[in-house]
């Protein structure tokens, strides 16, 4: 899993040399918190009570990948081009469970039309994929595992669709 997840983040990150290549600066101001972004749904009893409302935008991503209510990002998302359109990934961590990170962003795709394709458990790690269908279409991917310091690690990457 780590493997194909590290493949995903080179791909990702090698789609558009444009893009790549505006700089950190760019980066650092794509990745801004605005609530009025996310959706207004009322969370799953699975999220441990998080709000998708309270979830922090990211400039530039589609509605559906958003950082987690209360999670701390590593740092400035990473944004990139390509065939199936803007797309990106940010990695961040919360005190949430990874069960209930998955079932964050399960919601959270299926409400903006994407299919589920991918559902993994290993471990006490989830991980998740959703799709458009069309070989272009928006995806979402998210990886959450526990960390040493007792918080749950999380990766999301996305496609907007083209």
């Amino acid at each position: 899993m780590a493997i194909g997840v590290l493949a995903f983040s080179i791909g990702l990150a090698a789609c558009d040399g444009p893009a790549a290549s505006q700089g950190e600066e760019a980066a650092a101001r794509s990745f801004e918190p605005d609530a009025s972004a996310a959706s207004d749904a009322p969370p799953p009893a699975s999220t441990g009570g998080a709000s998708p409302a309270s979830a922090g935008a990211i400039r530039g991503a589609p509605a559906f990948a958003v950082v987690y209510p209360g999670a701390q990002a590593d740092g400035a998302p990473i944004a990139a081009n390509g065939p199936s359109g803007p797309g990106g990934l940010i990695t961040f961590s919360t005190d949430a469970d990874p069960e209930a990170v998955v079932a964050f962003y399960r919601q959270r795709a299926e409400q903006a039309g994407l299919a589920s394709i991918m559902a993994m458990n290993q471990g006490e790690a989830r991980a998740y994929g959703a799709a458009a269908s069309g070989d272009n279409g928006a995806s979402l991917q998210v990886v959450a595992s526990p960390g040493e310091d007792g918080l749950t690690s999380v990766q999301l990457s996305w496609s907007a669709g083209a």
